[in-house]
């Protein structure tokens, strides 16, 4: 992968991305996707955003190499801080644990407008990003699942607005969990990946069943058995 050629996850984040925005990438590595969008006439302008030493130095030497410094501001700090209010159209935060977006997105609220296109790609547990944009007052306009190298990923798009929307065919909390669009989409990807939790949760469920009785243990077979059925109901198995 590199700032010409990006990961089938990374372009699917791209293509989001409205045309001519100015861009904010959070934990942008080697900074590949804000210049893929200058190379490509994507964005009018970018901000790639790291909060280490090795990945900010070599997000630096990157839009440097290709001579984009004038379009590119390459900036260190956690999250949000790199943005100033009102200063970009969207914002992309990709890689990373679902829980540790929506902390990113909640740490760095107070920078939000609302005018800002979320472009959100968790590496896992997706249905927290998910969780904080409804209660933020977010609405989902589209979600895509995709597999890469053995590896399921998710990704979210949402602006402010009526955050029911989404949700208005799909009961909130299975929405939340498998997401709205794709549970309705149920393309071959999300069917492979949510047979295989399925079977998961159904094999930890009868661990714990089999284990000595304590009142953690009751809870957690109480969440897993909503969970099994959620899945089945989503996938239809019975």
């Amino acid at each position: 992968m590199n700032e010409m050629k990006l990961s089938k996850r990374l372009l699917t984040v791209v293509k989001y991305i409205p045309k001519e925005a100015v861009v904010a990438d959070i934990g942008s590595d080697h900074a590949y996707l804000p210049c893929y969008c200058i190379l490509n006439d994507i964005a009018n302008g970018a901000i790639a955003g790291e909060i280490t030493d090795g990945p900010f130095l070599s997000a630096k030497q990157q839009v440097e190499k290709l001579s984009l410094s004038s379009l590119i501001s390459v900036r260190k700090g956690d999250g949000l801080e790199v943005i100033q209010k009102g200063e970009v159209d969207a914002i992309t935060i990709a890689g990373m644990g679902g829980a540790l977006i929506a902390q990113i997105l909640e740490s760095g609220k107070t920078k939000l407008v609302g005018k800002e296109r979320l472009i959100l790609q968790p590496n896992i547990h997706a249905y927290h990003i998910r969780e904080w944009l409804y209660k933020e007052g977010y609405t989902l306009i589209n979600e895509e699942i995709l597999e890469e190298d053995g590896k399921y990923y998710e990704v979210l798009v949402a602006e402010k607005g009526d955050k029911d929307a989404a949700y208005r065919e799909i009961p909130i909390a299975t929405g939340l969990f498998v997401g709205p669009f794709l549970a309705k989409e149920k393309n071959a990807v999300f069917i492979k990946k949510w047979s295989r939790e399925l079977e998961h949760m159904q094999h930890i469920y009868q661990q714990i069943a089999a284990g000595a009785s304590k009142t953690e243990n009751h809870q957690k077979l109480i969440e897993l058995s909503e969970r099994i059925e959620m899945l089945k109901e989503v996938l239809k198995l019975g």
